[in-house]
């Protein structure tokens, strides 16, 4: 009997004709990030499961219905990662990059994993790009508007259209709190009304209930008017002032009361953004400050490392992608047609070693075939140069350069030991071509 395997649900492979578009999107990404002087970190996609119990919230979707947790033997044992942000502050911390910078401008790109019911957009290992700026100095209110005005610079240098962007805050944590009981105050006459998670949320994350997709949840909520009058004086300057500054420097957003995000570490500010190509779930990216998560993650000694950051979904990233612009065409620089068999493959794979060592890409069919299916083979492959040997080519010590773009050719002699005169006029012809 024959066992048939297939990928495991909620999962994706990403074939060789698809991985162009992830491979412009991470050179897109490590372009912009550099330019915005964010450096590189990578943890492991497994950690303590008490790392994502303690920052995320005991009350959090994530931690009570995806979080998947690995087989150990520790009491509390591991978890797959299923955000980027308490990894990078438990190695920030751990690793006492605070005794060694006062502000930490650090970047991410890899798997996340979280259990929940797979749909469009949303699988159980995704991808993530993220940043996050900790430190003694990560306070300052150009801080958040930089890390704002980067995850719109990354959208817009993947080809991201028509997304928008939704900014509020929450204020200090003891203004959370003064949210959560208003929050309370005004749902508590309609709490029945609520859908059955809404009304398990009420006490323990109310604010869980203002992300909530289902239609009668959404009509309360829309109900509740959002004045920030629970802000305190401070808070309010701050986000004015941020509000100010992001006009300035003409990045357009829209004010949403009702944005909370409800992970428990967020503080200050919260933003989204959304496409309108993802449908319902809409979201391509979200991100907020959380000041108080490296106390909680290091404890007292560390209350006053304050940081923010964002993550950007690249499989959504991809769906939000025009279709004409997710065609990154793979080129090969050069496709080497071996004519003839024994000494002149042999010959052939030595030139194609050696094309690849002057620093070219390049590639070979390895079984025999006529020239027409040869050319067939580097057309698929868009070679941008195809070098010909065959047995007068051997003879002659010579071989011919095809350009496929102008449908030129040259015979090019050279010796045995010395390609150089080949290497050359391959680099001339490329260059022009680029």
């Amino acid at each position: 009997m024959t066992v048939r395997y297939s990928v495991p649900r909620g999962t994706s492979d990403i074939l060789p004709g698809q991985i162009a578009i992830w491979q412009e999107i991470d050179k897109q990404a490590r372009a912009i990030l550099s330019r915005f002087n964010y450096r590189e970190i990578r943890t492991p996609i497994f950690e303590e499961t008490g790392l994502f119990k303690r920052s995320l919230g005991q009350t959090s979707d994530i931690v009570n219905k995806q979080l998947l947790e690995l087989a150990s033997n520790k009491e509390e044992g591991y978890s797959l990662r299923p955000e980027g942000t308490a990894p990078i502050v438990r190695a920030y911390l751990e690793n006492s990059l605070d005794k060694q910078e006062s502000l930490s401008k650090l970047f991410y790109i890899g798997p996340m994993f979280r259990g929940e019911r797979p749909q469009k957009g949303r699988l159980r290992q995704f991808n993530q790009i993220g940043v996050e700026v900790i430190g003694l100095n990560a306070d300052s209110l150009y801080i958040d508007c930089e890390v704002i005005i980067l995850s719109m610079s990354l959208l817009k240098a993947f080809g991201v259209q028509g997304s928008k962007l939704l900014i509020n805050t929450l204020g200090s944590e003891n203004d959370k709190v003064k949210l959560a009981g208003y929050l309370r105050d005004k749902l508590k006459g309609r709490a029945p009304e609520l859908c059955e998670d809404c009304q398990n949320r009420f006490e323990r994350n109310v604010f869980r209930i203002l992300d909530c997709k289902e239609r009668s949840c959404i009509n309360i909520v829309a109900g509740i008017n959002f004045d920030n009058s629970y802000l305190s004086e401070e808070s309010r300057i701050r986000f004015e002032s941020i509000k100010d500054i992001l006009q300035k420097n003409k990045i357009e957003f829209i004010e949403a009361p009702r944005l909370v995000r409800g992970l428990d570490y967020y503080t200050e500010t919260v933003f989204e953004i959304t496409n309108p190509n993802l449908g319902s779930q809409d979201a391509v990216g979200a991100g907020g400050r959380y000041n108080n998560l490296p106390e909680v993650i290091g404890g007292e000694s560390k209350k006053d490392i304050r940081g923010i950051g964002f993550s950007l979904g690249i499989e959504r990233i991809i769906l939000a992608i025009d279709e004409e612009l997710k065609k990154v065409e793979e080129k090969l620089d050069i496709f080497l047609a071996v004519l003839g068999k024994g000494e002149i493959v042999e010959q052939g794979f030595a030139i194609l070693n050696s094309l690849r060592r002057a620093g070219f890409s390049a590639d070979m069919g390895y079984q025999e075939s006529s020239l027409k299916s040869q050319m067939r083979f580097a057309n698929k492959c868009n070679a941008r140069l195809v070098v010909m040997i065959g047995e007068d080519e051997v003879r002659k010590k010579a071989v011919l350069l095809k350009d496929m773009v102008k449908s030129e050719q040259e015979e090019i002699l050279f010796s045995e030991d010395n390609l150089d005169v080949l290497i050359n006029k391959a680099r001339e012809r490329l260059k022009v071509l680029c």
